[in-house]
């Protein structure tokens, strides 16, 4: 009886895939240290943070999130959620809502 060493390897590829999902924070994580990281860089009390929804409009709507602050959101995320952000994936609409840049940070981590 033979094995087969493709299928050997992609079940274990899938397997560390599958591990390294499990290991993924939730989304109410990733919400909450998102959350932490816009009252660290931005100022913004934590109430104001915890109201945070979907909806809530942030680059154009929050005074304290300027061109300036961008950067430092960008690379305070990458240090506490251990993401690498490009230039290439940054644009408008992942700074309109949260809930975009929400979206883009749990996509970020899946990626890893």
């Amino acid at each position: 009886m033979s094995t087969n060493p493709v299928s050997s390897e992609k079940s274990a590829k899938d397997t560390a895939h599958a591990d390294a999902a499990s290991l993924a924070p939730s989304r109410a994580e990733i919400d909450a240290k998102l959350k932490a990281i816009l009252v660290a860089v931005l100022g913004i009390d934590e109430e104001q943070a915890s109201q945070m929804d979907d909806d809530s409009g942030l680059f154009g709507h929050l005074p304290e999130l300027d061109s300036m602050a961008v950067a430092g959101l960008l690379t305070e995320m990458e240090d506490q959620l251990d993401i690498v952000i490009e230039d290439d994936d940054v644009d408008g609409e992942m700074l309109e809502t949260y809930g975009g840049l929400l979206a883009f940070a749990e996509a970020k981590i899946i990626e890893g």
